[in-house]
C-alpha cells in the first residue's frame, strides 16, 4: 500500500465519522472509558489472562515479580531488581511488546522493555495476550504482548490507598494511590517509591550482593471529563525514575550504574452513539538511559529518544458485524554514545473485522500495512475463530503473520559505518495456534498448542572485518504445548482458589537444530489461595527447568524449584477504614539458584506489609 492509498484511507475514515456522528441516539459509556476495544472485539480466538489487583498485591513490586508467578513468561534478571528481559513462548526480549493504553512503549533504542522499571500497582489492570498481535500492537507482538491499562471510575465518590512495606536487605515500599469519581469527572493519582540495599547473600559462598542497590520512583496521573452525552476526553500520564548500581557476577566484582528516565504522556478525544466509537489519540514518548561505567566518576554514556504519536480510530457496531479502521502516524528522533542522531517516520493503516455468524461461533479477520522512512515494512495479516461447540467446551483458533523492526541500534550503531547498517531487514514470523476450553461447575481445563517460524532473525556478529553489527543471520522455529487448570470452591464462610499452568516448548535454530539460549523446555507454575473470614494464606510454587547458556548447547543452569508463602488478615473496619496486614515469605526453601549464569538470585527473604483502604 502506497503513501497516498493510506492518506486517502484515512480522508475516507474522516468522513465515515463525520456521516455516523450525527446520531443523538442514547449510548452506554463502558465501553468509552476503556482504552483499548481491540482486546475486547479482535481478540477473539486468542489465549488472555487478566492478572486482577488483589494476584499483584501478592507478587511483589515489578512487573516481573507479578508475570513470572502469573504468566508462563521467563525472565532473564542481571541479578535481582537489575535488567529484566522476556522470553514469552520461547521468543526473545524484543519479540514481546508491552502496551500501554492502547500504545506500544517498546524502547525505540533497544526493542524491548524492562520489565523492573513497570510498577503494576499503579495500574488499572494488567492483561497477558499470548501468541502474535502485530496487526493491533505493532512491533514486537510475536511472542505475546502485556497489555499495561488505566480505567476511569465516575460516580464512584473519593477512594484512598496506602501500601506501606518493609523486608529484607533493608528493603521499603511505599504507594498511594487515591482516585476521585463525580458524575462528569474522574481523576486518579498513583505514586509509588521502592528502594533497597538488596545486597543479599549467594548462598554456598561467603559473598554478597555488592553494588546491587536500588531506588524507584513511578508516578500515575489520570484524567476523564464527559463533555456531553456523546463526548469524552481523557488524560494519561506515566513517569518513571530509576536509579540502580549494577549487580557484579560470581567471578567479578561491579562499580557500575545505571539511570533512566521515561514519561509518557496520551490525549484521548472520543466522541459516540449506540453505533460506533471514533477516537482520536495524540501522544508524547520520552525514554532516556545514563550508563556510568564507574559509579564514582562523572563520565557516562547515553541513549536517549523521542517519540510523537496520533492515532486515529474508527469502529461501527452493526447487528452481527463490527468494523474497526486505524490510521497510526509516529516521529521518533533519537540520540546517543552508541548511535549517530537518527529519526524514523511511520505511517500505517489497519482494518479489523469481526463476525458474530451465530451465539456460538465468531471469526475474524484483521490486516496492517506500514510506510516506513528507514526500513521496508511487511504486509501483515490474523485470522481468528471461536466456536462453543457446547456450553462447556470451546475451540478457539488463529493464524498471523507478524513481525520486529530493526532497532536504533541495529541501523544506526556508528561502529557499523558512517552511516550505520541500513540493509538490516525486520524479522517476519508466522505462526498457528489451536486452543480447547472445558469449563465444569468451578473447575476449568485449557488446552493451547502453537507453531512459529521466524524469517530474518536479528541478531548482534562480528562482519567480515571483525566489526560487530546487526545483521539477519538465523531462521528459527518454536512449537510448544500450555495446559491449565483452575479451580474455585466457596462454602460458608471459606473460600479456595487454584490456579496452575504448565508450559512445554521448544525454541529451535534452524540451522543447528540446538534449543536457543535461555528458554527453558519445561514450566510450571500454581497458586494456591485459601481465605477463612478475615484470614486468608497463600503460595506460590514454580518450577523452571533447564536452560542453555551456549548456542551448541554444552553448558546449562540447571531447573530450580521456588516456593513463596503469605498470611494476610483483614482488620475489622475502624471508622470506615480498611487495614490489611500481611506477611510474605519468598524463596520460602533457601534455593540456590540463577536464571541468568553465575548471577545468583536472592536467599529466603521476608516482607511484611500493610494496607490501609479509606
Amino acid at each position: 500500500m502506497e503513501k497516498k492509498q493510506i492518506f486517502l484511507f484515512f480522508l475516507g475514515l474522516l468522513a465515515f465519522a463525520q456521516f455516523f456522528g450525527q446520531s443523538d441516539s442514547v449510548i452506554v459509556l463502558d465501553e468509552v472509558i476503556l482504552s483499548d476495544a481491540k482486546l475486547r472485539h479482535f481478540s477473539k480466538g486468542t489465549k488472555v489472562r487478566a492478572i486482577n489487583d488483589s494476584v499483584q498485591q501478592k507478587s511483589g513490586s515489578s512487573l516481573t515479580d507479578v508475570l513470572r508467578y502469573n504468566s508462563n513468561i521467563y525472565f532473564k534478571e542481571n541479578g535481582y531488581g537489575m535488567v529484566s528481559s522476556a522470553s514469552f513462548r520461547g521468543t526473545n526480549a524484543q519479540q514481546t511488546a508491552v502496551v500501554w493504553n492502547g500504545i506500544n512503549i517498546n524502547s525505540q533504542l533497544t526493542g524491548q522493555t524492562d520489565f523492573n522499571t513497570l510498577i503494576p500497582g499503579n495500574y488499572g489492570d494488567v492483561v497477558v495476550r499470548s501468541g502474535g498481535g502485530s496487526v493491533q500492537y505493532g512491533s514486537g507482538a510475536v511472542g505475546g504482548t502485556i497489555l499495561l491499562n488505566d480505567s476511569f471510575e465516575f460516580n464512584d465518590g473519593w477512594k484512598n490507598s496506602l501500601r506501606t512495606s518493609y523486608g529484607s536487605y533493608n528493603t521499603s515500599k511505599l504507594a498511594y494511590n487515591t482516585s476521585i469519581g463525580k458524575e462528569k469527572t474522574s481523576f486518579q493519582i498513583g505514586i509509588n517509591h521502592i528502594a533497597s540495599e538488596n545486597d543479599y547473600k549467594y548462598l554456598g559462598t561467603d559473598r554478597r550482593n555488592e553494588n546491587g542497590a536500588y531506588d524507584h520512583i513511578n508516578v500515575n496521573a489520570n484524567f476523564g471529563y464527559v463533555l456531553s452525552d456523546r463526548q469524552i476526553i481523557k488524560v494519561f500520564h506515566n513517569t518513571f525514575s530509576g536509579d540502580r548500581d549494577f549487580s557484579g557476577t560470581l567471578t567479578a566484582p561491579a562499580d557500575e550504574k545505571y539511570r533512566d528516565l521515561n514519561h509518557r504522556s496520551l490525549l484521548e478525544l472520543s466522541s459516540f452513539n449506540e453505533f460506533k466509537i471514533a477516537r482520536l489519540k495524540v501522544g508524547h514518548l520520552y525514554e532516556r538511559y545514563r550508563y556510568f561505567q564507574n559509579k564514582q566518576r562523572d563520565e557516562f554514556s547515553f541513549g536517549k529518544a523521542n517519540t510523537v504519536l496520533a492515532n486515529y480510530d474508527y469502529k461501527y457496531q452493526l447487528e452481527k458485524i463490527t468494523l474497526n479502521g486505524i490510521i497510526d502516524f509516529s516521529a521518533v528522533w533519537a540520540k546517543g554514545t552508541s548511535i549517530e542522531e537518527a529519526n524514523r517516520n511511520l505511517i500505517s493503516g489497519t482494518f479489523l473485522f469481526s463476525h458474530d455468524l451465530s451465539d456460538k461461533l465468531n471469526y475474524g479477520l484483521n490486516l496492517r500495512k506500514e510506510v516506513v522512512s528507514d526500513y521496508d515494512s511487511p504486509f501483515l495479516f490474523s485470522l481468528n475463530s471461536s466456536f462453543r461447540a457446547a456450553n462447556i467446551y470451546a475451540i478457539n483458533m488463529n493464524a498471523s503473520k507478524n513481525y520486529r523492526v530493526p532497532t536504533f541500534n541495529d541501523l544506526y550503531w556508528e561502529g557499523a559505518g558512517a552511516s550505520g547498517n541500513l540493509e538490516v531487514l525486520p524479522e517476519t514470523s508466522w505462526q498457528l495456534e489451536l486452543g480447547q476450553t472445558l469449563e465444569v461447575k468451578n473447575s476449568a481445563l485449557s488446552l493451547n498448542v502453537y507453531s512459529i517460524t521466524t524469517d530474518n532473525l536479528i541478531q548482534w556478529r562480528p562482519n567480515d572485518q571483525g566489526v560487530w553489527m546487526a545483521m539477519n543471520v538465523q531462521d528459527v522455529s518454536q512449537y510448544g504445548m500450555e495446559l491449565g487448570f483452575d479451580w474455585k470452591k466457596k462454602w460458608g464462610n471459606q473460600e479456595m482458589v487454584l490456579e496452575s499452568e504448565y508450559a512445554f516448548t521448544k525454541s529451535i535454530d534452524n540451522t543447528t537444530n540446538n534449543q536457543l539460549l535461555y528458554v527453558p523446555e519445561h514450566v510450571f507454575r500454581s497458586n494456591l489461595a485459601y481465605q477463612y473470614k478475615k484470614l486468608a494464606a497463600y503460595y506460590q510454587f514454580l518450577y523452571n527447568g533447564q536452560v542453555y547458556t551456549t548456542t551448541d548447547n554444552s553448558d546449562s543452569l540447571p531447573g530450580y524449584i521456588i516456593g513463596n508463602m503469605g498470611l494476610d488478615y483483614h482488620w475489622p473496619n475502624i471508622s470506615g477504614i480498611k487495614f490489611i496486614l500481611g506477611i510474605k515469605v519468598n524463596n520460602l526453601f533457601n534455593k540456590n539458584y540463577q536464571n541468568v549464569a553465575y548471577r545468583p538470585m536472592p536467599n529466603r527473604n521476608f516482607q511484611l506489609q500493610l494496607i490501609t483502604k479509606f
